[in-house]
């Protein structure tokens, strides 16, 4: 059984009508309830939408399996909702007043967790007046009760827009109360790259340009935009996957020992990284159909495919390619960091090995690490093949139980920060996307195929054979 988090806390969610409330928060909330994570608490949701408490739980009833009616219960007798204008002052004062009112009913002790699941440009505004209406207070990280505030991805829609977002949010908060969510750094497999690499001492040696001939980090999904038509059309794979996901991957996976492996240390190496990172070359796709979407522009140039080759200009990158993939409608759903060794000098006269050592780090469907690496075939002949040294998470451990937004609000309660980013973090990955020419028309791909035609002959010349 997990220990108790926090016995008096309280949810208040803006923007809690959408999607994301009803997948993920709602379910999140109800998991940590469940896992006797916390205790007291309350959730308050406020958005403009015409509807009711009722209606959002109802709708996220259904992506909560197994449902335990009585846990059930204590969620819905402590959600309420709130209909508000964040841009209209006597909203904030009601929603104020009904926050104080629902924590001195319950005896909760003011300790508040804000949710921004809304547009990004949203954020701003809504921090400043949260901090106008005393709704949010300024505090250290000890300070009780305290005040934490967690903004959803995309973080901005271009470097302006995040360095204006986080200029606000300095203004009202300090740094270590400000949780910026890429859900991927939430899964298990994920967090566990850092400490791999760095409780491992013979891959120490081995982890710099000398031995590694290239890197490959690919995230793709078998699903269209599904619904999510006007949102895409305003991001499309750059944004949406790009900046956030695999730049915090390429990150973990290249950034330099931390002084400890703990929130602040991890984030200083991760931004040393993104800062000397750049783009060398980019693919761009468009499954077919995807025009005809919901709320898509019947011209959009928006891409759902990306291929891209990346450089990092330190000592122990450099001259190292960072292969990036990820689209949407494509064959399965796969995530995985492929590591490829340099080949050894083979000593053999015959039947040397073909290809290279590859460390793989796989995220979905199947957490692991797997170390492909080459032995002898039984018999009398020196005749190589590969074979796999696997560590597969859910064979040791059983099935992974916790879900990525899960293990990122206990943080937040825990006000660990070690898997959220850093202000200089997001502005870094926006200007390494800013620097891409996206305007000409995406490669047309049919869904369900590998991408592109052109990606082969892309490939080629980039000189990778992908993995996955």
């Amino acid at each position: 059984m997990d220990a108790l988090l926090h016995d008096s806390i309280t949810f208040i969610i803006m923007g809690a009508s959408g999607d994301l409330t009803k997948r993920k928060l709602i379910p999140s909330i109800y998991a940590l309830l469940h896992h006797k994570k916390i205790k007291s608490f309350a959730i308050i949701g406020a958005a403009l939408t015409d509807t009711t408490a009722e209606e959002i739980l109802e709708k996220a009833a259904g992506f909560i399996p197994d449902k335990k009616p009585e846990i059930w219960q204590q969620l819905v007798d402590s959600f309420s909702y709130h209909k508000a204008d964040f841009y209209r002052d006597s909203d904030y004062q009601n929603l104020h007043e009904q926050i104080i009112a629902i924590e001195k009913e319950k005896g909760l002790a003011g300790n508040r967790i804000f949710y921004f699941a809304t547009m990004p440009e949203h954020f701003a505004p809504i921090t400043n007046k949260l901090a106008i209406h005393g709704m949010a207070k300024r505090n250290g990280h000890k300070q009780t009760p305290w005040t934490r505030v967690v903004y959803e991805k995309p973080f901005g829609n271009n470097f302006q827009s995040a360095q204006a977002i986080n200029e606000q949010i300095a203004r009202v908060f300090h740094e270590e109360q400000v949780f910026r969510i890429i859900h991927y750094l939430g899964k298990e497999i994920v967090g566990n790259i850092a400490l791999i690499r760095f409780t491992n001492l013979f891959f120490q040696p081995l982890w710099n340009n000398q031995y590694i001939e290239s890197v490959e980090i690919g995230i793709n999904e078998k699903i269209g935009i599904e619904g999510r038509g006007e949102y895409y059309d305003r991001n499309g794979i750059l944004k949406d996957v790009v900046q956030n996901h695999l730049l915090q991957m390429l990150a973990l996976v290249a950034m330099e020992p931390p002084e400890k492996l703990i929130g602040e240390s991890i984030r200083d190496e991760k931004a040393k990284v993104l800062k000397k990172t750049k783009v060398e070359s980019v693919l761009l796709g468009q499954y077919e159909g995807y025009k005809e979407e919901n709320c898509v522009n019947p011209v959009s140039k928006t891409a759902t495919f990306a291929a891209l080759k990346l450089s990092i200009d330190n000592d122990r990158w450099r001259g190292v390619p960072f292969f990036l993939k990820t689209g949407k409608s494509l064959p399965k759903k796969e995530a995985a960091i492929h590591i490829k060794f340099r080949q050894s000098t083979c000593l053999l006269t015959e039947n040397c090995p073909v290809d290279s050592n590859y460390l793989t780090i796989s995220i979905e469907p199947d957490e692991g690490f797997f170390l492909e690496i080459n032995a002898k075939k039984p018999g009398l002949n020196y005749a190589i093949t590969p074979v796999t040294m696997n560590f597969c998470h859910k064979s040791l451990f059983g099935p992974n139980t916790t879900e990525a937004y899960e293990a990122l609000l206990t943080d937040v309660i825990r006000g660990d920060q070690s898997v959220f980013v850093r202000a200089d973090e997001i502005e870094h990955a926006w200007k390494i996307i800013g620097n891409i020419d996206n305007s000409s028309v995406p490669y047309p791909y049919a869904p369900g195929s590998q991408g592109p035609q052109e990606l082969q002959v892309w490939s080629d010349k980039m000189k990778i054979r992908w993995r996955s």
